[in-house]
């Protein structure tokens, strides 16, 4: 299992590469933010291990890059800061679990191998869910074997909301997602993208409005 560690403590972050390679996982270290947005274009990871506290740039805008541009990727979160707030902006973030500094390899490892198997074993290029299927490399996207055009933000909202299916995400989560840049976003453009996406997907019950909190992906 290909692991990318994000780790700038010299002594834990060797300790958690020698544990872990000990416990049948590869593990390439980096030590800054930097450094794992560049190894993560360079290659493809099955899991990441990104600590919060990294000296260049901060561990939540390090998961925010990732996030939209991998969302298959199982991130597990290392943090020194058991603060509930921290832990709830992570998870809001995309991470997909967390542990708190000390821990226990072997918890860890554990931990590791759940997370892998509950994102079904891979992080491909391709995500599939039921008929359709997309691309997050070269950001295509099929129905049945039909390809569907779409714009970036529509793109990079679809990857989120079928990254995680059935998972409700808020509209916070979503608008988060939509401003990659520096363009303004019209207060009803993520209407107006979920409108846009169940048009051109033709199947309108696919992403699902939840009252009051945002908005879920489904495709059975």
């Amino acid at each position: 299992m290909d692991v990318l560690l994000v780790e700038d403590d010299k002594w834990l972050g060797q300790a958690i590469e020698i544990g872990l390679t000990e416990r049948d996982f590869q593990i390439t270290w980096v030590r800054s933010g930097a450094a794992a947005i560049g190894e993560l274009q360079r290659q493809e990871y099955q899991l990441l291990i990104l600590d919060l506290g990294l000296p260049d740039i901060d561990g939540q805008r390090v998961l925010q890059s990732v996030r939209r541009k991998q969302l298959a990727l199982p991130v597990m979160i290392l943090t020194a800061r058991d603060e509930t707030d921290q832990v709830v902006q992570a998870l809001d973030s995309g991470a997909d679990d967390y542990v708190t500094k000390p821990f226990d390899l072997n918890e860890l490892a554990a931990r590791l191998r759940a997370l892998y198997r509950r994102r079904g074993g891979h992080a491909s290029a391709e995500i599939q869910v039921g008929s359709l299927r997309l691309n997050v490399n070269s950001h295509e996207v099929w129905v049945a074997d039909d390809p569907v055009r779409l714009s970036r933000r529509e793109f990079d909202l679809l990857q989120l909301l079928v990254s995680q299916q059935r998972r409700v995400f808020s509209r916070e989560q979503l608008e988060r997602q939509l401003h990659h840049d520096e363009t303004p976003l019209e207060s009803n453009a993520l209407e107006v993208h979920i409108h846009n996406l169940r048009k051109k997907l033709k199947h309108k019950d696919w992403i699902e409005t939840i009252r009051g909190i945002g908005y879920r992906f489904s495709c059975d």
